[in-house]
């Protein structure tokens, strides 16, 4: 599970219901563009918008679509334990190659150390595929340290995790703490902590950006790796306001809209999410000029 995966968008059309036509364009848009795989149903997916069955249909989707030998996290996450293992078990039959599962957050106050590891142990213990740890304290409130990932990475069914939280001393702090006698595999969520992760160890990155800009995305890790720095810092930079324009700064709609922009139609975002204002449509159109993104 290393290398670059985008968190790909849910489309949704206008009377609020899935366009799995559109989810299958997008991937097949993608193949080919050196991606290591997909994520389906994370943060980006909109994944806490859809029901059960939705679920299922768009992890099936994706699988269909994607190319041979491109691997598939699914976001299986839910509130309690027993409807994340069962969410986890439906994801695995559609085609699901691992499973990431977000910290529950609804009664975060209770989420100890103790708590989340009793949960993943138990989502772990049973699912028939490996499963994630997800980290993105901006969405739960739920900041999970190192230590407790580290102490779940014991596990033999858990294999990675996705830190979303953007602290490099945190990402750092994961490679240092993960096991030495298995793979694990240490993900970026964060665009901004991606460069410097890959330069403390971590393997790949998951990131919003890789749907709007793949190959590029993937260039700068491998420009790092072949020790081209110079290159990756600087294409890592001229990147960096779209990043942040389709994450923190204007979210889903912002990501769903750069798509669009870009002749890549991602449908619009499911209520309550608003789909993005005209002003903000036009700073995305520039900042998608300003990196080279669209063509002149």
């Amino acid at each position: 599970m290393d290398g670059i995966f985008p968190p790909l968008p849910t489309p949704f059309r206008e009377d609020g219901g899935l366009d799995l036509g559109l989810l299958a364009a997008l991937v097949l848009g993608l193949n080919g563009t050196g991606l290591a795989g997909f994520l389906a149903l994370g943060s980006n997916g909109e994944a806490v918008h859809v029901d059960e069955e939705e679920a299922e249909s768009v992890v099936r989707t994706v699988r269909d679509a994607a190319a041979p030998g491109m691997t598939l996290l699914a976001g299986t996450g839910r509130l309690s334990t027993r409807a994340t293992i069962e969410a986890t078990k439906r994801a695995a039959g559609a085609g699901a190659d691992a499973a990431l599962v977000v910290t529950p957050f609804f009664f975060k106050g209770s989420m100890s150390a103790d708590a989340l590891a009793a949960h993943f142990e138990a989502v772990a213990e049973v699912s028939p595929v490996p499963v994630l740890f997800y980290n993105v304290p901006a969405n739960t409130g739920v900041n999970a340290a190192p230590s407790v990932v580290a102490r779940l990475a014991a596990h033999p069914n858990v294999t990675g995790v996705k830190d979303s939280s953007g602290d490099i001393g945190q990402l750092a702090e994961l490679v240092r703490l993960a096991p030495k006698g298995k793979p694990f595999s240490v993900l970026s969520g964060n665009y901004g902590a991606a460069l410097p992760g890959y330069a403390v160890g971590a393997t790949g990155a998951i990131l919003a950006a890789a749907n709007v800009a793949p190959r590029e995305c993937v260039a700068i890790r491998e420009a790092f790796l072949a020790g081209r720095l110079d290159e990756a810092r600087q294409l890592h930079l001229r990147l960096l306001p779209m990043a942040r324009a389709v994450t923190s700064q204007h979210g889903v709609p912002g990501l769903k809209a750069a798509l669009e922009l870009l002749g890549r139609p991602a449908g619009v975002p499911r209520r309550p999410l608003p789909p993005l204002a005209a002003s903000a449509r036009a700073e995305v159109r520039h900042i998608l000029d300003e990196a080279g993104l669209r063509p002149v």
